[in-house]
């Protein structure tokens, strides 16, 4: 970060630090909230910008070079949880602190409300809230023992068959050895942020936040024995597609990157950055399991 400081879990920013807003797109809502959060941080005092990809806020600079990207201090999301997956993808493996404010319809990520934007926001400038540590995964995609492409997940990554009839047949590895070979629609994997997503949904376990794992999940697979599987994130993770003729998708975060074939090696391990989080002093993950998801709910 550019004149930000992390310290003891807590962001300090100071007088003219860089603030990059991303919205909701599409919709008005987020947009006029945008504005009046940049004219109010303006006031104060601090250089905002508009995030990539999307319509320049009125009164704002645009953040359109990495370079300029390099320079933020902290985002700020005004939608859903999809809205924050695009914010992170937009940093692309920087350690630049996001404050979520929630605007869609779950909001795990945007754990904040959006009536209390200004509120929240004035605690952060104030230095009251604390910084919390989510794990990154990095995906590697080797062609023939050369790197073609490299993505970073904060949630997870999915290898599916796509629009394939058939199921596809992969053979997962750890640190080289081999785990298991599993026919099936596709795998998630996932880090303990993304283990409450599409994870949850195809029968994986939650995982604390705080937890130093992957899971492995494979989805519907045709097999009574294949389960989820946990691994520790310090060890390297690969899979291959077995079968000449097999295609599959590559997904990151939700959005797919591109197609893998036989010839390639999908190769996972932990980022060394961590992916922070801005949170109030008093968040509480199990009220929030309990809030979003119903959890223990017996009604």
């Amino acid at each position: 970060m550019a004149k930000g400081l992390v310290s003891k879990n807590k962001l300090v920013l100071k007088d003219n630090c860089n603030i990059a807003l991303v919205y909701r797109l599409e919709t008005a809502a987020a947009v006029s909230l945008s504005k009046k959060v940049a004219d109010h941080l303006k006031e104060r005092g601090f250089q905002i910008f508009t995030a990539p990809e999307q319509k320049l806020i009125p009164g704002t600079k645009s953040a359109k070079t990495k370079k300029q990207m390099d320079t933020m201090d902290l985002i700020i999301v005004l939608g859903g949880d999809g809205t924050y997956l695009r914010a992170v993808r937009l940093l692309e493996g920087r350690s630049v602190p996001i404050l979520g404010f929630n605007m869609g319809s779950l909001g795990f990520l945007t754990a904040h409300n959006a009536d209390t934007v200004f509120d929240i926001i004035e605690k952060t400038l104030l230095g009251k809230m604390i910084l919390s540590p989510r794990t990154m995964i990095v995906a590697k995609i080797l062609r023939k023992g050369r790197q073609r492409a490299e993505f970073h997940a904060l949630n997870d990554v999915v290898i599916e068959r796509g629009g394939m009839s058939q199921l596809i047949n992969t053979a997962i590895y750890s640190e080289k050895f081999l785990v298991s070979e599993v026919k099936a629609d596709g795998f998630i994997v996932a880090s303990p942020s993304g283990s409450t997503a599409y994870n949850l949904a195809a029968g994986g376990p939650i995982l604390h936040p705080e937890s130093k794992v992957f899971v492995v999940t494979p989805v519907a697979p045709h097999s009574l024995t294949s389960r989820p599987l946990i691994f520790p994130d310090d060890r390297e993770l690969s899979f291959r597609l077995e079968g000449k003729t097999q295609t599959a998708h590559f997904i990151v975060d939700g959005q797919k990157m591109t197609e893998i074939t036989a010839d390639d090696e999908v190769i996972l391990t932990r980022s060394h950055y961590d992916h922070w989080i801005v949170r109030e002093q008093n968040h509480n993950y199990f009220h929030l399991l309990r809030e979003k998801l119903k959890f223990g709910d017996r009604s």
